[in-house]
């Protein structure tokens, strides 16, 4: 029987070890590796798109799954580890489900035995390593992007899905987290952010048109914004180089609406310029307003008007959404739609409620799709942001 090693030297072990391992080969890696440290049985699955299911990794197959299992995201210890975001044990076998996390970003679930009550220290900590391993890999690997897919996906939606951020971020001062669908037809939904110094830039974007122009569309509008933005160009202007790229390109013929804004971290100053889009909406305690601001033309039209960067000053503890038509657009079946007031009470009850902001998201998203009989007519996606002061 092998000499359990301690939870530094199995870290330590398994980063040397992973350095040069392809997305394959972390399965195999990652069981050799917990078994020196006592945890049996070590084996990892990660979420499909819609978060509905949790995929096991085997590492065999051209997605990486092959003889595995899919776990339901709701209704198991596996789905309630990955919900809450805290280690779950069946009692009566000694196994055990530690969520995997990137900082935020939710990605899957750990699953190990262990007879007893273990040092659940060792579990966290190969749990936020495979975490770090499957970030590192999965760029470069289409099996990870054949594993965490249901259904086939259309060139637009992956388009998308390569383009945008992390679906989560948080540090002591924001979180930000964004959510769409339908993750495998989106059109010309998209949404970005970034932080620099103290200051988080925020934008979402709805191109015109449900075909691969929209995505091409959303994809030149999100590469213009950061390519502005990186320059330094100030708030007031970024909207200028964004349309003349949009111009070039589809000469007045094709345009996206957006919402482009900048948080202070340190003030809580949010300020922003709508582009032709909805207006933000302002959640403070439960209290629900829309920030107007007076409104230019959506971008690639050019038509002249005044562009307007507005100002709100935020308390600790607000939130933020930005979200685009396809959210509240959705109806049921007598035609009644989702509706503003619905979406912010989602988020509101749900806040109350102590949910993960992802997860907050996870289930209006899921509310959307099945208020609109799980297939939309229009992309629907939220970006929020909460400044903790």
């Amino acid at each position: 029987m092998p000499v359990q090693h301690t939870s530094n030297e199995l870290m330590v072990s398994l980063v040397r070890a992973g350095h040069l391992a392809t997305f394959e080969e972390l399965p195999a890696l990652v069981a050799k590796k917990a078994d020196f440290a006592g945890l049996s049985q070590a084996r990892f699955y990660l979420a499909d798109h819609q978060q509905q299911v949790l995929r096991e990794v085997t590492g065999e197959g051209d997605d990486a799954r092959r003889g595995g299992r899919d776990l339901p995201v709701d209704g198991s210890p596996a789905g309630q580890a990955y919900v809450t975001g805290v280690t779950v044990r069946e009692e009566q076998e000694g196994r055990y489900w530690v969520p995997i996390l990137e900082g935020a970003e939710r990605l899957g679930v750990l699953h190990v035995c262990y007879p007893g009550d273990p040092d659940r220290s060792a579990m966290r900590d190969l749990a936020a390593l495979v975490g770090l391993l499957v970030i590192a890999k999965r760029s470069n690997s289409d099996a990870y992007a054949r594993l965490i897919r249901t259904r086939s996906m259309s060139v637009s939606a992956e388009m998308q899905w390569t383009l945008m951020p992390p679906g989560t971020f948080a540090d002591a001062r924001v979180t930000i987290s964004a959510a769409t669908e339908p993750a495998y037809d989106n059109a010309g939904d998209s949404f970005d952010y970034a932080l620099v110094g103290d200051t988080a830039h925020l934008a979402i974007f709805d191109a015109m048109g449900h075909d691969n122009a929209a995505g091409l569309i959303a994809n030149l509008a999100v590469g213009a914004f950061r390519n502005e933005r990186r320059k330094g160009t100030p708030l007031s202007h970024i909207h200028q180089g964004v349309e003349g790229t949009l111009i070039q390109e589809f000469v007045r013929t094709r345009f996206a609406t957006a919402i482009l804004a900048e948080l202070n971290l340190v003030t809580g100053e949010m300020n922003w310029v709508n582009c032709g889009h909805l207006p933000p909406i302002l959640i403070r305690g439960g209290q629900v307003r829309e920030l107007e601001c007076e409104p230019s033309h959506p971008l690639g039209m050019d038509l002249g008007l005044p562009v307007t960067v507005c100002c709100e000053p935020l308390q600790p503890g607000d939130r933020v959404l930005l979200y685009t038509d396809g959210i509240i657009e959705a109806r049921d079946s007598r035609g009644h739609e989702f509706g503003v007031d619905r979406f912010a009470d989602f988020i509101i009850r749900h806040q109350v409620d102590n949910m993960p902001v992802p997860e907050t998201l996870r289930r209006l998203m899921h509310a959307v799709l099945g208020y609109h009989h799980d297939r939309l007519n229009d992309d629907a996606t939220v970006l929020f942001c909460e400044w903790h002061g």
